[in-house]
């Protein structure tokens, strides 16, 4: 049953094979942001309403946020799919190919949902890079009652367990007072001299916290013109650590550093976030071990992680999602060499020929490790 059930998938997926990567295609050419993702949600909902699923969108208050239900079995799989891009570089994360094989998952999991008695839920979450869509759905009841969730992600290499950080960000503010910058520069409070105080503070700080621990910023406004005192700055940062507790401890210190900067040019200072907190992720190794088999089986192979590997090391709210729900995250590689993630060059690769496999092996894969776990729940 379980063999008939693959090569059942299977087909489904090769039959589909062009409609899946014209859709990979699409979303890539219209790139759009975290919350945004108006077309890529209707394009996905109609190509999983096209197989027999019934779709809901807008749920847990997310505009672009859906759920796509096929089957009614009491195994229920929840494949994810993300779809936003990132601002200038597009799909250089290469979200168009984890939702086409989520939507590839989906369809072939669904022809075979009534013989396996399980249900299919494709999860739309919109806002991985800046947002936390996830997090947001999973305390809006989006992934309750779930046996197992899933997705795959490109990247440069094939990996089961990628290592993933926690991660908060912070939004940080000054307020100054303005004053002309020759004539009278003593009537001024210099909110840029307080970000560089902080900037300053944070550089020091480096020296002292883990090699695994990440703090990484922007300034978004840093002043008008040279002539007037800076009344105004912003900036965007992130921190990283392994756990949860220990990205509790760093944030804390980092505001530190922002609080001296108020302290020390007397600008006012405010903190805060465009996105809940990312956690630490818990692969589930008996489901990495399906997948494996499965991928393998498809050709895919998975080398010894070297050093520089284990420090190819970024955030995911997918993570929280395996603190609720067993889940899975592996990296299938889109043959892109030493471009990774987050370069405008991976942009290009997302639409070449091993990238469209990429989505055909990962979706194949996923469904067949789900028919795996069905076995073993049934």
């Amino acid at each position: 049953m379980r063999e008939e059930a693959k090569s059942q998938v299977r087909a489904v997926i090769n039959r589909e094979a062009d409609r899946l990567i014209a859709l990979s295609h699409r979303l890539h050419a219209h790139p759009e942001l975290g919350f945004e993702e108006v077309r890529a949600a209707g394009w996905l909902g109609e190509a999983l309403a096209a197989h027999g699923f019934a779709v809901q969108a807008g749920v847990c208050g997310l505009p672009t946020a859906f759920t796509a239900t096929a089957g009614s079995g009491p195994t229920v799989i929840g494949i994810c799919a993300e779809y936003d891009a990132l601002p200038g570089i597009g799909h250089a994360c290469g979200h168009n190919v984890i939702a086409a094989a989520a939507v590839a998952a989906g369809i072939g999991l669904a022809a075979v949902a009534a013989d396996l008695g399980i249900t299919v839920r494709v999860i739309g979450t919109p806002a991985e890079e800046n947002g936390g869509g996830k997090v947001l759905m999973i305390e809006r009841g989006a992934f309750d009652g779930l046996t197992a969730a899933m997705m795959v992600h490109p990247a440069p290499i094939e990996r089961l367990d990628p290592p993933v950080l926690a991660r908060a960000q912070l939004h940080v503010e000054y307020e100054g007072r303005p004053a002309h910058a020759s004539a009278c520069p003593e009537d001024g409070v210099n909110a840029a001299d307080a970000l560089t105080v902080a900037q300053v503070a944070i550089g020091l700080l480096r020296q002292h916290v883990p090699g695994d621990q990440r703090i990484h910023g922007i300034v978004t406004e840093g002043g008008q013109v040279p002539n007037i005192v800076p009344a105004h700055t912003s900036a965007d940062y992130y921190v990283r650590a392994r756990t949860l507790a220990e990205l509790d401890v760093l944030h804390a210190r980092v505001r530190a550093c922002f609080e001296a900067g108020a302290i020390a040019t007397g600008a006012t200072l405010s903190l805060g976030s465009a996105s809940p907190a990312y956690s630490e992720f818990r692969h589930d190794a008996s489901m990495l071990a399906h997948y494996r088999r499965n991928a393998a089986e498809l050709g895919r192979s998975f080398p010894e992680p070297t050093a520089a590997d284990d420090r190819m090391a970024a955030s995911t709210d997918m993570a929280n999602v395996s603190l609720v729900v067993p889940s899975i995250q592996p990296l299938v590689s889109i043959d892109s060499g030493s471009v990774g993630q987050h370069q405008a060059e991976f942009a290009e690769f997302a639409v070449r020929p091993a990238a469209d496999r990429a989505l055909l092996d990962g979706g194949t894969a996923m469904a067949w490790t789900a028919i795996d776990l069905a076995a073993r729940t049934g």
